[in-house]
């Protein structure tokens, strides 16, 4: 399995001892365990990202010390003066194969925001982003979010968070939450998977796990419609977090094809490592 979202460092610092973070080593321990060959680090260089900071730097540190088990990402604050030659920087000269976790207190198509898909879609890079209530935030139908798949067509938008999952059904009311009970046909991320070749689902965190769960019926039409679209991740980011991703994608009533794209197939082919 490749795992497309992870982080490392002390993000939980608020809640320190009842919850640490997440060391190299231990991330190392973890996937051997679960059987992951390949994990994706996501730095959070925005103050909203989480409590603490992971910079990218640090995600290239992980990277050179196991380079056969760990793929390095960049993430650049687009409010920091001189960040797009920063992107260039680190894409060319430390071979950072994505952008992510993109999540910051401003509009999804906040112009700042789209300096960055126009460098992914410059470079062909996949880009994880979360979109919630407040942060890189889009109203009911993510109409934001089109506008910008459609402007930016060589970018790969892998799409993630309260916001982004609670739209797979048509009743979401834009609140970004964990919304439970049958989902409604007609949510916009399944009409946007099906309409856009460069956007993703990252199905990670409670946010993706509670919308593949909470109708299993829904979700087994779901995953058939767009299973070359789902991208396996867990947003692991504190040791011995709870991974129930692990069981989700063991337990998925698929045939092998489309179990392997899910697993490891599609964030391949999103990476660029079949090329």
């Amino acid at each position: 399995m490749i795992d497309f979202h992870v982080h490392l460092g002390n993000l939980h610092r608020q809640n320190y001892p009842h919850q640490i973070g997440l060391s190299t080593h231990q991330l190392i321990e973890r996937m051997n365990r679960e059987g992951i060959e390949l994990s994706v680090l996501l730095p959070l260089e925005s103050p909203e990202g989480a409590s603490g900071y992971f910079l990218t730097e640090q995600a290239i540190e992980a990277r050179d010390m196991y380079p056969e088990r760990l793929i390095a990402f960049l993430c650049i604050d687009p409010r920091q003066p001189r960040f797009a030659e920063q992107i260039d920087v680190f894409v060319k000269h430390y071979g950072c194969r994505g952008f992510g976790e993109h999540i910051n207190s401003l509009a999804f198509d906040d112009v700042r925001n789209k300096i960055i898909y126009g460098k992914c879609d410059e470079y062909g890079l996949p880009l994880v982003f979360e979109i919630n209530a407040h942060y890189c935030y889009d109203e009911v139908g993510l109409p934001r979010l089109e506008t910008c798949l459609k402007e930016f067509p060589n970018a790969k938008f892998c799409g993630h968070g309260p916001g982004f999952w609670a739209a797979i059904s048509g009743d979401d009311d834009g609140k970004a939450g964990y919304p439970k009970g049958p989902i409604t046909p007609g949510g916009a991320i399944d009409r946007l998977l099906g309409e856009y070749d460069n956007l993703y689902a990252d199905i990670s965190a409670g946010s993706g796990y509670n919308a593949l769960t909470r109708d299993p019926e829904f979700t087994q039409e779901f995953v058939v419609r767009h299973w070359h679209k789902l991208l396996w991740a867990t947003d692991y980011m504190g040791h011995n977090q709870p991974l129930p991703q692990v069981e989700w994608i063991a337990t998925l009533d698929v045939t092998s094809e489309v179990h392997a794209a899910i697993a490891r197939g599609n964030a391949r082919r999103v990476l660029g490592l079949d090329d």
